[in-house]
C-alpha cells in the first residue's frame, strides 16, 4: 500500500510574518547591482529609486527612494548585474524583525507610504 503520510521537511519559524491578515503578496522586482557584492536578509524592506525605478535598500541616499517591500528570502546582489527577488508586496509584519540600511530609522512616512501598499506592522511575540 502506498504511504500516505510523509514528513517532507521542517519549517524555522522567524517572526517576519505577524498575522494573516491583510493577507500576503509577492512578486518579483529587481534590485539595483551594488559597488560591493551584499547578501540581503529576509525581511529588508526596500525602496523604489526614483532615478531609475529599480528597488534599493531602504535608507540608501539616492535622490527620492519611496518605501515598497519586504524581501521574502536572503538574496546575494553581486556588482555586475540587477537580480530579480521575490518580495513581498502586502501583508502584516512584525516590526522588530525588519532590516534597513545601517543608521537608518523608519520614518512616518515610510509606515504611511508602506500601508498604502498594504504593508501594515504589528508588534509580535518571538518566535520560540
Amino acid at each position: 500500500m502506498a504511504e500516505l503520510s510523509k514528513k517532507l521537511g521542517d519549517v524555522e519559524l522567524d517572526g517576519l510574518i505577524a498575522d494573516i491578515t491583510p493577507k500576503t503578496e509577492v512578486r518579483g522586482k529587481t534590485i539595483r547591482k551594488l559597488e560591493e557584492e551584499t547578501t540581503y536578509k529576509r525581511g529588508t524592506i526596500f525602496g523604489v529609486s526614483s532615478t531609475d525605478n529599480k528597488l534599493v535598500i531602504l535608507g540608501t541616499e539616492d535622490g527620492t527612494v519611496t518605501a515598497d517591500c519586504i524581501l521574502c528570502d536572503d538574496v546575494t546582489v553581486g556588482t555586475s548585474e540587477d537580480v530579480i527577488a521575490t518580495v513581498y508586496t502586502a501583508g502584516c509584519f512584525n516590526e522588530n524583525k525588519v532590516i534597513v540600511k545601517d543608521e537608518y530609522t523608519i520614518s512616518a512616512e515610510d509606515y504611511d507610504t508602506l500601508r498604502k501598499y498594504g504593508i501594515v506592522f504589528k508588534s509580535a511575540m518571538a518566535a520560540n
